[in-house]
């Protein structure tokens, strides 16, 4: 009989005991293990060595924060049953389940215009088809659809929610940013419910600043930093060769999985059972192993782009407040065109690039984040806080990049 009280050392919340068997199952799940081989910030180490941690560490970790979070609000009396708990605890492990090979990076690359919620929905249907319906309750809580208790799906999903307090603290752990650092502990222990709506008391007020600008700054510093935009071009770039190289019958030596996502469009439409079969047999190891082979490709675009990321010479990121010129960009094609010689289009399609960059820190939209008065009133953070830069926060900033080889 297999033991299934297992004790997980996470470098970030210390030991984690898997809660109930039915998890223990989830998590040693093909499905759940791809995890272990996506990693969290994408090309992020080629900026930052050291965050080449995956989805897998996030899961467990915020699985860990959302245990911790139940508790605390247990104790102050709210009515938690353990088929709810343990529902809202696989909402969260599974959260992200849905992410692709290099997370963000590629999210619209290999199908397009679904999103990895989309997705970890579709994986959690069929994770409760394999554990005959026990999943029901989680998928409601993952939606946001289980009204008689909306707090619980606000952990998994809101503005101050168990997700966005693991990633940064384990973001910021793993690049060396220390501008992401948040007071978790006190964060969750300020946790309270009122009117079924996830709340956080009056005093834990300056908690909340300091997770919101930390979010701002962690955006800037890590997850839009100008070189690790370059570099998701670049690998962006590479699969969009191959993928025009595949439909003209080019031979390219890849996994079958890949290739059935570079030879057909698989959109929402397209995106089937069988596609969600080979979907979930790849991550990061099949797109690192085709560039490797790629650089050795006939074509010159493509061997040309893959030994540039291998190798880490990357182009340059121009950033400005105002979209990027047609000027700027007619001297970034010239550029482009001598140092490599191709054609225009080629230099347009592959290699040099624009685009904007947007950093939204709060929303107030679906709530936002409850500050429960003294009184028992209830105000938005924005509004309770005397930081004026909590509204600066809620306007979305927007910047214009050019990706160019000058």
């Amino acid at each position: 009989m297999v033991n299934k009280n297992k004790i997980i050392n996470d470098p970030l919340h210390g030991f984690l005991t898997i809660p109930t068997e039915l998890m223990y199952d989830v998590i040693q799940h093909p499905y759940f293990q791809r995890l272990r081989r996506v990693r969290q910030l994408g090309m992020s180490d080629w900026v930052y060595p050291g965050a080449t941690h995956t989805r897998f560490h996030h899961a467990l970790g915020a699985l860990n924060l959302m245990i911790q979070a139940i508790e605390s609000l247990v104790q102050k009396g709210i009515d938690i049953r353990e088929d709810e708990k343990e529902g809202v605890y696989l909402a969260i492990l599974l959260h992200d389940i849905g992410h692709g090979p290099y997370s963000h990076t590629l999210e619209h690359t290999l199908i397009r215009g679904v999103h990895h919620e989309d997705i970890s929905l579709r994986i959690m249907e069929r994770l409760n088809g394999f554990f005959g319906g026990r999943l029901s309750l989680a998928i409601e809580i993952f939606k946001g659809s289980y009204v008689a208790k909306p707090f619980l799906g606000q952990l998994v999903s809101g503005q101050l929610d168990m997700d966005r307090l693991d990633y940064l603290l384990r973001d910021s752990f793993y690049t060396g940013v220390s501008e992401g650092i948040v007071g978790a502990d006190r964060l969750i222990h300020m946790l309270n419910v009122k009117d079924g709506n996830l709340v956080v008391e009056q005093k834990g007020i300056y908690s909340v600043e300091k997770f919101l600008v930390a979010r701002r700054l962690m955006y800037w510093q890590v997850y839009l930093h100008k070189t690790v935009i370059a570099a998701d071009a670049l690998l962006v770039s590479i699969l969009n060769r191959a993928r025009e190289l595949a439909k003209e019958g080019s031979t390219l030596g890849s996994y079958h999985p890949l290739l059935h996502f570079l030879m057909n469009d698989i959109e929402q439409d397209q995106f089937d059972e069988e596609a969600l079969d080979l979907f979930l047999e790849l991550d990061d190891i099949d797109i690192l192993s085709s560039v490797k082979q790629w650089q050795f490709h006939g074509d010159v675009i493509l061997s040309t782009l893959s030994k540039r990321l291998l190798y880490r010479k990357l182009p340059k990121v121009a950033i400005s407040l105002t979209p990027v010129s047609e000027v700027s960009i007619t001297q970034a094609i010239l550029a482009a065109e001598q140092k490599f010689g191709l054609s225009t289009q080629e230099i347009k399609s592959f290699f040099v690039k624009t685009g904007v960059l947007e950093n939204h820190a709060y929303k107030t939209e679906g709530g936002g984040i409850r500050i429960l008065q003294k009184d028992g009133s209830i105000t938005d953070v924005a509004e309770s806080s005397d930081n004026y830069n909590l509204v600066a926060l809620k306007e979305t900033v927007v910047k214009h990049y050019l990706i160019h080889w000058g």
